[in-house]
């Protein structure tokens, strides 16, 4: 399976990572349960996404609309995301991932702020995979920041600010939603809506999800050119 996802071309696969909540609670746990379960399914997704194909990886980790659940909730997301930097800079380093995060910062902690500068400093070598977490996020907003922050609007110009096309977008749970995730970028992605929560979810589900993707044809609006029939391929 390996060989065959490392002989594609290099992917960027954006995933919103959904069920956290839901697979804590239905084992009597609390809801940071599943968010530190989830953290654990990160580590897994990462480090097995170079060995698919995986070149840039964009997953969803806090929306902007987040901000209307339970706020001891929140207090304990965000502490959560700061200690996983802390804690997996070094490994990104050692591994050459080079960690981003996207969407809004001004609502952040500066506890937070310092750890996200930390590790994309640190991490700004790494060429193995462009790892990019988006935090306090929206599409929407983000595409009103990089359309005013032009000097000439154009489509080419929005993908520079914006980042690059999404090729296959993963959303777990169950929920068959795009959640005001990357929605330029998502313009022509592939969707796999899987109902396996992101706590559970691992190495053998990205690459079940990476192998449907490949035998989809994407045509991007176009009319599919026909193969040449086999036995009379002869002709040419």
């Amino acid at each position: 399976m390996r060989d065959y996802f490392t002989s594609q071309s290099s992917l960027h696969v954006g995933i919103i990572m959904d069920g956290n909540g839901r697979w804590a609670t239905a084992r009597g746990l609390p809801r940071l349960a599943g968010h530190e379960a989830g953290a654990e399914a990160v580590n897994r997704v990462v480090e097995a996404a170079p060995g698919c194909g995986v070149a840039v990886l964009t997953l969803f980790a806090f929306s902007s609309d987040n901000w209307s659940r339970p706020k001891k909730e929140v207090a304990a997301l965000m502490r959560l995301f700061a200690c996983y930097l802390e804690r997996e800079t070094a490994r990104c380093v050692e591994n050459g991932i080079r960690l981003e995060v996207i969407g809004r910062r001004d609502r952040l902690s500066r506890k937070l702020l310092a750890a996200i500068g930390k590790a994309e400093r640190a991490t700004a070598g790494g060429s193995a995979l462009r790892l990019r977490i988006a935090v306090d996020y929206s599409a929407r907003d983000a595409i009103l920041a990089a359309a005013r922050g032009l000097p000439q609007l154009s489509r080419e110009s929005l993908e520079v600010r914006l980042g690059p096309p999404v090729d296959l977008l993963i959303r777990t749970g169950g929920e068959q939603r795009l959640s005001d995730f990357m929605l330029w970028e998502c313009a022509y992605a592939e969707l796999v809506f899987a109902r396996r929560m992101w706590p559970d979810f691992d190495a053998a589900d990205l690459a079940s999800a990476l192998q449907d993707f490949h035998c989809r044809e994407r045509r991007f609006g176009a009319v599919p050119v026909p193969s040449v029939r086999r036995e009379e391929a002869w002709l040419d």
